[in-house]
């Protein structure tokens, strides 16, 4: 049979947070563009962000039972063998159905059992690592696969077989583009003549960044700037009766390039998505990583840029004492947003999603 004629297959496995999930998605959304008549389909958790949002993109999704480990003392913790039993099993069960020609982990510990039972079924294997601290799950299934793209050359002294490494950049949405800022501001009822600060604390929100923008709001408005804060799904009802006529409060950015649009300072987590895709754009952002991730690689995300001038780190910590003072020295600093603009902008790998895209699809082809 020629190749051409072959309906090629791709399991993608990745999920529980933005930062797992989005790339997944940017690298399934360009092999349909190159490969149309592909099948794809996600394998997550039904109570995580995968579970709502891979629908919404028009791909098949399933569920399995996992969940990750706590690294605290916790009662879930008891299940969690049971969990992997049952999910290996789950996992063996939907690739021996499916039958996928590639499985494509993205590091969040649904991987693991997903590209285990691809690897039974003889499937390819392919990794994705987003941060520079490799987690636990992709260091665990570096002999299963073939290939293992990076988003960070600092990773590459984690892995054992320097072969398999590509550092290719962390793909981001093909639909990500800056509209005009004066449209993005109107979308939000926002003042055009004044300075614009973004708050992204990812998709379920972050606890430090949103009291510490609560308790210094005042401040902060004063400033003369307004704000678009997203809170995060967990927070919204705690923090949604602080809006008002200089501050817009949303759950969550479903169209996030409106709200990078809108943006003339960001205040977000160091995940990896949001640092390929504010690089990509070119955005001024200060960093405030999270210190309830694995590794700390949050902070080694940033660092790395900090120390290129490429963005600005407040330690989680030392936040709500330094946002006013660090907000107020740049937002009004034309030269500074520029610096931070075009240094961040350098770690930009916009081939990233054609190089992983077309890589998978060489992969497939191999039989």
């Amino acid at each position: 049979m020629n190749n051409t004629t072959i309906k090629y297959r791709y399991l993608f496995a990745g999920g529980g947070t933005g930062g797992h999930l989005y790339p997944a998605i940017a690298v399934a959304q360009k092999i349909k563009v190159l490969q149309p008549n592909s099948e794809i389909l996600f394998i997550g958790t039904k109570n995580k962000i995968e579970a709502n949002v891979v629908p919404q993109m028009n791909f098949k999704f399933k569920s399995i039972w996992i969940s990750g480990f706590s690294r605290q003392v916790n009662l879930k913790n008891l299940l969690f063998p049971l969990k992997l039993v049952v999910s290996l099993i789950q996992s063996l069960l939907i690739c021996i159905k499916y039958k996928p020609h590639v499985a494509i982990g993205t590091g969040a510990y649904v991987s693991g059992p997903t590209l285990w039972g691809a690897n039974i079924m003889g499937a390819k294997g392919v990794l994705l690592e987003q941060n520079s601290y490799p987690g636990l799950t992709n260091r665990l299934l570096e002999k299963k696969v073939e290939k293992i793209f990076l988003s960070f050359e600092e990773s590459k002294k984690y892995f054992k077989d320097q072969s398999k490494l590509i550092v290719s950049g962390n793909p981001i949405r093909i639909n990500i583009t800056l509209s005009s800022k004066e449209i993005a501001k109107a979308n939000y009822n926002l003042d055009i003549s004044k300075k614009t600060l973004v708050i992204i604390g990812g998709s379920l929100g972050a606890k430090t960044i949103n009291e510490s923008i609560k308790n210094n709001l005042e401040k902060l408005v004063n400033l003369g700037i307004e704000i678009l804060w997203q809170t995060g799904a967990k927070y919204y009802d705690e923090f949604k009766n602080l809006q008002s006529s200089n501050v817009k409060v949303v759950k969550y950015f479903n169209d996030v390039a409106n709200a990078y649009s809108s943006a003339d300072l960001i205040i977000a987590r160091a995940g990896a998505t949001t640092i390929a895709e504010v690089a990509y754009l070119g955005l001024p952002v200060i960093f405030v990583p999270s210190p309830n991730v694995a590794a700390n690689h949050q902070f080694k995300n940033a660092k790395v840029l900090e120390n290129k001038n490429a963005a600005e780190l407040i330690e989680d910590s030392k936040l709500n004492a330094q946002i006013v003072k660090k907000v107020e020295e740049l937002i009004f600093s034309s030269e500074q947003l520029n610096k931070l603009s075009v240094n961040i902008k350098k770690f930009a790998k916009p081939e990233a999603i054609n190089i992983i895209a077309n890589d998978i699809i060489k992969l497939a082809s191999i039989i």
